[in-house]
């Protein structure tokens, strides 16, 4: 009777693998046009957050280059609101492959699957090639629900890939992911879901609009009709300093590439030329839901502007509070959100919280050159810059921003020497 039961169970075990294996099994990117070999796996798909409304987000998914099952998870969310994370996160700044024009796609030398399994996700639907069937969706999108289908995916995402579940998960995002990062990981925290959050990175972020707008001094940069005009703040009605601080986020990667001179400046336009050729979308089990094309960022999506001007540098302090490690970097040439307002947020989220300078403002090394600056609080807190990078780090200094990700998953300082 025992050896039957045994036997039972051993069968069970066996249909239960297979059936997981077969969710995500369904996703697996066999290659994508234009792809050089690689010995990593590739996943990309849809999971369904709202079954009522037919609300799908998407995501791609690449393995870690070597040791997978020893490396971290990262979930990686671009900012806008309403740009994609696939096109310009993972093609445009540190996935494995970058497309040109040729038609094909090149490795990048400085991809952070180096280091982590990585994870982009197109959020909120209506973004990329997320939707919702029901378009009323996109006329009321705002952080709230953009952290809780964010939350939803991720419980759904680890149903499909539970062998991910329990490991190291950190996520990490730019711009307007200084809302999107910390929303999402304190609604993690209070929803006390199974998942192994150990921190979280966010790059160039917006944790508070006024505050940004001050450090620049008096004056405010703008980008109107092509026309660059330095205005008095004071002048310049909240809405206003919001749309433009929008339309600038939006046309950062074109604006500010140049800054180095040794970036490929039609590295946009080829991606979105990319992931609009049919091949590639059957290629990536991806559909255009609502739309004739693939954006960069959102034609659909109407997002709530007002909650860019609620502060998040709050939520940052309850998570650092919270024991979480907390990573905030800026390109030291970012004309969007200046590092200098950055740092000070941080500085006072230290003081705050009481937290002693356990490294003092220094340099950091990337081979024999300064790669930026940075300062450590307490145990969990810190502050670096990446010397001239822009608003996208990782497309301007793909190198030093590649580094610092490495130290910060590895728990270590940036090195000195």
């Amino acid at each position: 009777m025992q050896r039957f039961i045994r036997a039972v169970m051993a069968i069970s075990l066996i249909f239960l693998c297979s059936r997981i294996d077969s969710l995500h099994e369904a996703d697996r990117i066999i290659r994508l046009p234009g792809q050089p070999p690689v010995s990593f796996q590739q996943f990309s798909g849809y999971i369904t957050v709202d079954e009522k409304h037919r609300r799908s987000l998407f995501y791609y998914f690449v393995e870690a280059e070597t040791s997978p099952a020893s490396k971290p998870l990262v979930l990686w969310l671009n900012g806008g609101p309403g740009c994609s994370s696939v096109g310009a996160g993972a093609f445009v700044e540190h996935g494995p492959f970058r497309p040109t024009t040729g038609n094909s796609l090149v490795r990048n030398e400085y991809s952070w699957n180096k280091e982590a399994n990585m994870l982009y996700l197109e959020s909120p639907a209506g973004v990329g090639f997320s939707y919702s069937v029901n378009q009323t969706f996109y006329s009321s999108v705002n952080d709230a629900m953009t952290a809780r289908d964010n939350l939803v995916f991720l419980r759904r995402w680890f149903v499909k890939f539970p062998q991910y579940k329990q490991r190291d998960f950190f996520i990490a995002g730019e711009s307007y992911a200084g809302h999107y990062v910390p929303q999402l990981a304190r609604l993690i925290i209070r929803s006390k879901v199974n998942f192994n959050l150990k921190g979280i990175a966010i790059g160039n972020p917006l944790l508070e609009f006024q505050h940004r707008l001050e450090r620049t001094g008096s004056l405010l940069l703008v980008a109107w009709i092509n026309i660059r005009l330095y205005l008095p703040t004071s002048y310049i009605s909240q809405d206003f300093q919001t749309y433009h601080l929008k339309s600038l986020e939006v046309d950062s990667i074109k604006q500010q590439k140049q800054v180095m001179g040794k970036v490929d400046v039609c590295l946009e336009e080829e991606t979105t030329k990319y992931l609009n050729r049919k091949d590639v979308q059957m290629a990536l089990h991806a559909r255009l839901v609502g739309v004739t094309n693939w954006h960069v960022c959102s034609v659909v999506l109407d997002y709530d502007i007002s909650d860019e001007e609620i502060p998040t540098i709050h939520v940052v302090r309850s998570l650092v509070k919270s024991g979480l490690a907390v990573l905030v970097y800026s390109g030291d040439q970012d004309s969007v959100i200046p590092f200098t307002g950055t740092r000070s947020l941080v500085s006072k989220v230290a003081q705050d919280l009481r937290l002693e300078t356990t490294v003092p403002y220094r340099a950091w090394l990337s081979g024999n050159q300064v790669g930026g600056w940075t300062q450590v609080y307490g145990d969990n807190l810190s502050f670096a810059t990446i010397r001239g990078a822009s608003h996208t780090a990782p497309s301007t200094q793909p190198k030093r921003s590649l580094l610092l990700f490495k130290a910060f998953l590895e728990k270590k300082p940036l090195p000195t020497a």
